[in-house]
């Protein structure tokens, strides 16, 4: 174990001084000088917001960064060696944009998606939120369904916001039932929180009364099957309605009408300024780790987002794509604000720094749980309070796709998974910890996952005994790239060792490289 602290703190040190070493200009292999994107109008407008603050953005990210990042952003998955050494040799000048559209393809994409929603829409069986297994499934497929048909953002919402039926059977009915209570003030505070990215409990008095008008019929009603619920509107109060919408407009709900409805046509409205606002902000935040408005979740007048311009340009092409939000990923991601390297200029107290550089930040924690089982060759156990037919997951299932939030596992908690309580962006925790570093350097689930991987065996075969292979074939799988000389240098005189035999410091390198920034984080 010594020798592996020592090999870490080595490569640690050769890759710093690789950095100081280098013309700041361009950093190698981390960045290029040559932009493979040729911009849009994402960059006009955050171009302009720096030329404010007399600042650039950074160059442009490596083609070994970018494939690395534009997987765990869209997939939450990590490229294999096969995908990573196919890009870096095509030499089509549009190979990013291409990619970007073969991973709206993959199933990974819709699992991903799903998990996202699934912690902004509270999906889990247990308490507080008590759907119970089979609204969960259900819930679930619905939503990633959503995602994989690529379903219109204001249908998905105003399917959500106006269905009735049971939680079993007609699945959006699911959003009125996890809440951790049924009343009419909670419902109006978290349709403010998920559709129009604002905390209601911040509003006056009588603009949050006036929206708990439009939730004042939902009803409840249990059936004969065991945790089967009805979500209704109340048909024993039908009189007229009046009240007001969230932006001070009168609103008439006339008798026998569903206040829902007239509050989802308010809300999807192309003129609605917080409905386009909130989404687009939010996939900002997914893609580039902060968003235009922070926190996410908390639009408000004293607020203001880092670059209006921006803001605006994007909420004007997702009304323009008919609610498409693909298309809102895809003028992100091929974005040269995306694209750029994220390696800051300096340090300053600037917020609009953001736009800079790409934002650095930890895997989530079924990302990360994911990368650990597909190098080991075997899948994550995991456990529910309750018993359920659900809590088994073959092997071979990522957990990106795991449905239930009352499902979990030891890895899982420690390092920061949301407990899809609040629906608050702020629930994951990313943050990097003391117990996360320990485990990750003394968990002896970590070592039996490198000493059996049947990745890391298969290196052997492919590299013949030449051990700068082996080396190379580590590095490739893990960070997406080839080491530098200088880390070539340090690994390969490590394997020169004394009685140290091979099979051990190829597991020793790949521990290291697995407790490295580079492969925990969003880079």
């Amino acid at each position: 174990m010594n020798k592996l602290i020592l090999l870490i703190i080595t490569l640690m040190l050769a890759c710093t001084a690789q950095l100081m070493a280098q013309d700041q200009t361009v950093i190698k292999p981390y960045e290029t000088d040559k932009w493979a994107t040729a911009g849009n109008i994402i960059d006009t407008k955050v171009e302009a917001t720096l030329a404010k603050s007399g600042v650039k953005m950074r160059n442009s990210c490596s083609d070994e960064v970018f494939i690395r990042r534009v997987y765990q952003d869209m997939i939450g998955t990590l490229p294999n060696f096969k995908e990573v050494d196919a890009f870096l040799k095509d030499t089509r000048p549009d190979k990013r944009a291409l990619l970007i559209e073969a991973l709206f393809n993959r199933d990974e994409f819709a699992d991903y998606s799903a998990l996202r929603w699934c912690d902004l829409l509270r999906v889990k069986s247990e308490f507080p939120i008590n759907l119970w297994p089979n609204a969960v499934q259900a819930y679930h497929h619905w939503i990633r369904d959503a995602v994989q048909k690529n379903m219109p953002y204001d249908q998905f919402v105003r399917e959500l916001l106006t269905s009735s039926g049971s939680n079993f059977r007609v699945p959006p009915v699911n959003f009125y039932r996890a809440l951790p209570s049924k009343d009419p003030t909670t419902i109006a505070r978290t349709v403010a929180l998920n559709f129009m990215g604002t905390r209601y409990d911040k509003w006056p008095d009588q603009q949050q009364k006036d929206m708990t008008v439009f939730f004042s019929r939902v009803a409840y009603k249990k059936t004969g099957e065991w945790k089967e619920e009805m979500v209704y509107l109340n048909p024993a109060d039908n009189s007229a309605l009046k009240t007001k919408f969230p932006d001070g407009t009168d609103a008439l709900i006339p008798a026998d009408s569903d206040p829902r409805v007239v509050f989802a046509n308010w809300l999807l409205a192309p003129g609605n300024k917080w409905f386009a606002r909130n989404i687009v902000n939010c996939v900002w935040t997914w893609t580039m780790g902060h968003g235009i408005i922070h926190e996410t979740d908390d639009i408000r007048a004293d607020n203001p987002p880092a670059s209006p311009e921006t803001l605006a340009a994007l909420e004007a092409e997702f009304v323009k794509s008919k609610y498409d939000i693909r298309q809102i990923y895809r003028l992100i991601l091929n974005s040269k604000t995306y694209q750029q390297s994220s390696i800051p200029h300096g340090d300053t107290a600037d917020p609009n720094m953001q736009f800079a550089h790409y934002t650095v930040r930890r895997l989530d924690a079924e990302v990360l749980i994911d990368a650990l089982c597909w190098i080991g060759g075997h899948g994550e156990n995991y456990s529910s309070a309750i018993p359920e037919p659900f809590t088994y997951i073959p092997k071979e299932n990522h957990t990106i796709s795991l449905a239930d939030g009352s499902i979990t596992s030891t890895f899982l908690m420690k390092f920061g998974r949301p407990s899809r309580d609040t629906g608050l962006e702020s629930e994951r925790d990313n943050h990097p910890s003391e117990d996360q570093a320990l485990y990750m350097l003394n968990s002896s689930d970590i070592q039996r996952r490198i000493d059996t991987s049947p990745r890391l065996l298969a290196v052997n075969s492919l590299a013949k005994g030449n051990k700068q292979t082996i080396i190379k074939w580590i590095y490739l799988p893990l960070l997406s790239r080839f080491p530098t000389p200088a880390e070539m240098a340090t690994a390969d005189k490590y394997f020169q060792t004394p009685g140290l035999q091979t099979r051990q410091a190829q597991s020793d390198l790949a521990w290291s490289l697995i407790n490295s920034k580079e492969f925990l984080y969003k880079h």
